[in-house]
């Protein structure tokens, strides 16, 4: 599967015209009786439903169903179709001019959506807040300059440089979509556990750690509309204890480890999806702690880990080895990465050029999950053998994502992490900016020159300049050695036979309005 899009392609011409007019909507599709309604299993529980804050691929997946973009992805496919807008089109590298379409209200009374509520819900990502912060996601749209609302429904969309990572991974994602400016005013601070959109469902219900219910939405005036009355997520942790309830009809659709696949195929009544990856897994030190200041420990530890191991022991071997952040097929793949085989006595010399031929301990934080805990052990047993000592601490959930927070990530030594992977390299790679010290790089590494690639990129038109971009900035990170890549999974589902899944390409993000009947 290509992630270079033709959508982007075009964009790369640099005057190109991105035009689309509705040429008719898409009529909602009634469900039988029989299925009304659908139950899915989601991995955890809902977190902070702002969509400049949003805590993942389970919120963004709520705010597709709930809010509008000006647009939005097609069916399992990383391009983008009309949503809000009735006309987009982008005139020049840095101005692009919509059009909503009329009639369309949000819920709970806040009133018709405007081209107000456009330039409201797009630029509060490059403003601070009272205490200096900005937005999680504010990189998102860090091209912005502003939003000029030319009529009720008419705006454009003003750009400081060209962004072409922003049909992507900005207006038909999470970013991109409308919030009710008067609603965000009225809720303050509950506007993160409130839903408040004009899309095809609401958000009927939310009983935490039991389930949330979108519901369809009886005003809504859009294209896209669901095929279910109904969507039902539980957040079930454990997986077998999603794949019993799978077995016992008690949901229909969940994500399966790759290793049961066979198993579950030969169910009764069900269909199995697979997709690769284009997440990234890895573990590597803090290196503003001691001795990881050290490139020499640092690539010591590198050298001390059997990667391939922990393919074995934590993913039943069926998952690829990543040997840098991007994922094949996508824009700025780095083909010709090194493969760091496992090296005890290259590793126990550097340990010893850095005065460290005795050792040392230190501490490996990671979630408390079966699969991250056998990646920990691997990594335990394997940097034992050069004298490294390693205590593995496992933290839930809240504990553990809170360390992106108020500075939380300095206290590390080592970490284990798991970042879920978009269509766009610069996405993947924007953590790791200097920027991003304190909230998610939590390796705290910094590297103007690598700072200054991805500014560039995120403004480079051509798509081999910017994939030359992407692979220089991924060698900055490979010298740095304070990544040890593991894998960029593999997505494995099982489904009612008669549920065809609306599943995008990156296989975290969900479109419950194409979840169908097969």
């Amino acid at each position: 599967m290509n992630f270079t899009l033709s959508r982007r392609q075009v964009l790369a011409g640099g005057s190109a015209v991105l035009a689309a007019v509705t040429t008719g909507l898409i009529r909602p599709k009634s469900a039988s009786a029989a299925h009304s309604r659908i139950v899915l299993r989601v991995e955890r529980d809902l977190g902070n439903l702002d969509p400049g804050n949003r805590s993942g691929p389970v919120e963004a997946n709520v705010l597709f169903a709930c809010m509008q973009g000006l647009v939005g992805f097609k069916p399992g496919s990383t391009e983008w179709r009309l949503d809000a807008a009735e006309e987009i089109k982008q005139v020049s590298d840095t101005e692009i001019d919509f059009k909503l379409r009329p009639g369309i209200v949000f819920s709970g009374g806040y009133g018709p959506l405007t081209a107000e509520d456009v330039k409201f819900s797009f630029e509060r990502f490059t403003k601070a807040d009272a205490a200096g912060k900005k937005v999680a996601f504010a990189d998102d749209w860090s091209a912005l300059d502003h939003v000029e609302v030319t009529g009720p429904l008419e705006g454009k969309i003003i750009l400081k440089s060209a962004a072409p990572a922003l049909w992507v991974i900005t207006l038909p994602d999470g970013s991109g979509r409308i919030m009710s400016k008067k609603a965000f005013e009225a809720l303050g601070d509950k506007i993160s556990s409130t839903v408040v959109g004009s899309g095809p469902y609401v958000l009927k219900e939310w009983k935490p750690r039991e389930q949330f219910v979108l519901a369809a939405n009886p005003d809504y005036k859009g294209p896209i509309s669901g095929h279910f009355q109904e969507v039902v997520a539980k957040p079930i942790k454990e997986q077998k204890t999603s794949d019993i309830a799978f077995k016992a009809g008690e949901i229909d659709f969940e994500s399966i480890d790759p290793v049961d696949k066979k198993a579950f195929s030969e169910l009764p009544g069900t269909s199995v999806l697979d997709l690769p990856g284009i997440d990234y897994v890895w573990f590597g030190p803090n290196i503003e702690k001691k001795p990881f200041d050290d490139l020499r420990v640092r690539q010591a530890l590198r050298l001390a880990v059997d990667v391939d191991a922990i393919l074995a022991a934590a993913y039943g071997g069926l998952f690829p080895r990543a040997n840098a952040i991007i994922a094949p097929n996508m824009l700025g793949y780095w083909a010709a990465a090194p493969v760091y085989k496992r090296d005890v006595d290259a590793a126990k010399k550097l340990l010893a050029d850095a005065g460290l031929a005795s050792g040392f301990k230190t501490t490996l934080t990671c979630l408390s999950d079966a699969k991250y805990q056998a990646i920990a052990a691997v990594i335990q047993a394997n940097v034992a053998d050069v004298g490294i000592e390693v205590q593995i601490d496992t933290l839930d959930a809240g504990a553990y994502w809170a360390l992106g927070e108020k500075d939380g990530s300095k206290v590390l030594e080592l970490s284990l992490v798991e970042y879920p992977g978009k269509f766009d390299p610069g996405f993947n790679m924007q953590w790791f900016t200097t920027a991003q010290v304190g909230l998610w790089n939590w390796q705290r590494w910094k590297s103007k020159e690598f700072d200054d690639l991805l500014d560039l990129g995120a403004k480079t038109t051509d798509v081999a300049q910017r994939n030359d971009i992407y692979i220089k900035a991924q060698k900055l990170m490979d010298e740095s050695a304070a990544f040890v890549w593991v894998t960029h999974n593999v997505n494995t589902f099982a489904s009612k036979r008669w549920l065809k899944p609306g599943v995008l390409p990156n296989g975290n993000n969900w479109l419950y309005t194409n979840f169908e009947e097969a």
